[in-house]
Parts: structure tokens; sequence; C-alpha cells
């Protein structure tokens, strides 16, 4: 028996596209990711026009050892190399 390639990925993206809508649907019943008091939405923790942010986030919850410059210079080589991943799938 032959299995036709093309039925078989429409039916993986069928799943995959009722698995995140049910997912997305149960977060938001569920109001995950969001803070308690504060009416910005999810993921208002990303936002710094919180009223007394700094007393929501403790200002010693991260520490990093590593310079900023360090950070700044690997998120433009990641940019940069995903820019030529891009490139190179174009082409082909």
């Amino acid at each position: 028996m032959k299995i036709n390639k093309e039925i078989v990925f429409k039916v993986i993206t069928v799943i995959m596209a009722v698995i995140i809508i049910v997912g997305a649907i149960y977060v938001m019943v569920n109001r995950l990711g969001l803070i308690e008091g504060y009416d910005f939405g999810g993921g208002a923790y990303y936002y710094v026009d919180i009223p007394d942010f700094d007393k929501v986030l403790p200002s010693d919850a991260y520490q990093a050892s590593t310079p900023v410059w360090v950070h700044v210079a690997l998120f433009i080589a990641w940019g940069w190399l995903m820019w030529r991943l891009w490139l190179w799938i174009d082409k082909r």
C-alpha cells in the first residue's frame, strides 16, 4: 500500500493547528501569564510602563557576569547568521 506524502503532511498540519488552537484557548481561559492586579494583558511583565515595575521584579533577579557588549555581539551575530541562512535557503 502506497501512502501519499502530501496527504500525510496535510493531516499532520491540521493536527498541529488544532493542538495550537486548543493550547491557546487553554492559556486564555486559565489566564496564564497574567500578573494579578495589573490589567495589561498577557506578558504584562515585559512592559516598562507598569507602575512601580521595580517592585514587581526584584533587582537581583538576574545577575550576569558576562558584559553587556558580549550579549549585544551574540545577538548581532545570530541575526547575521539567520540572514545568511535565509539567503542560502532562498537561492535554493
